[in-house]
């Protein structure tokens, strides 16, 4: 139960961090309803999935891809502008209505999946924390052991957890939005993602100059 304890903690840890995921899945749950934010979630948790699952099977190639000096640059630079690109569609583009009609069509289920799942992706931090700590615990476990589906469900698991409350707390507050304030937090959400894709070019790019 150790390893299962150890799990909760770090998903805990990841679940608390301010970053893009976090504006990306409240804003589209403020403007289009629970059911929509579920679906960014989904292509969060998805993302999540496939690191793992990936990573753990190919585990000797993807650390030395990492260690690559040109790795987190590139990843960084691309990521940094996808987030560019969101925000300012974001910041300049007025909040649609909630259209059940719209939502229930394939396409758009699949594009608000496709927004989380990119988001997520493209974010090096989660390419980092996903290989170094599958790495790490994987050096004395096996990808299949008992341990192993404790530890990485315990993070999963509280990832869905915390990202479902995150969810819920956005549909109690749009409740007592006006349009008016729905359009102000867009703008401040739009903001942020291109603050964070600002950051992240800076950052990576100034190591690679370093």
């Amino acid at each position: 139960m150790m390893h299962l304890w150890n799990g909760i903690l770090l998903g805990l840890a990841l679940s608390i961090l301010v970053g893009p995921l976090l504006f990306a899945l409240i804003q589209v749950s403020i403007e289009q309803g629970i059911r929509a934010g579920i679906w960014v979630a989904l292509g969060i948790w998805l993302s999540d999935v496939l690191f793992l699952v990936g990573i753990g099977l190919s585990i000797s190639r993807i650390s030395d891809l990492i260690e690559s000096p040109l790795f987190t640059p590139i990843v960084g630079i691309l990521g940094g502008f996808v987030l560019i690109v969101i925000g300012v569609s974001m910041f300049i583009s007025q909040p649609t209505d909630i259209d059940t009609s719209h939502f229930d069509s394939v396409s758009s289920k699949w594009k608000l999946g496709f927004n989380g799942f990119l988001i997520n992706t493209i974010n090096p931090f989660t390419v980092i924390f996903w290989t170094s700590v599958i790495t790490s615990f994987l050096v004395e476990e096996s990808l299949y052991s008992l341990n192993s589906v404790l530890f990485f469900g315990g993070i999963l698991g509280i990832i869905v957890l915390t990202d479902s409350m995150k969810l819920l707390l956005a549909e109690q507050i749009s409740k007592k939005l006006m349009p008016v304030h729905i359009a102000i937090m867009r703008r401040i959400s739009g903001m942020a993602l291109f603050l964070f894709g600002i950051t992240m070019i800076v950052r990576v790019s100034w190591g690679l100059f370093q």
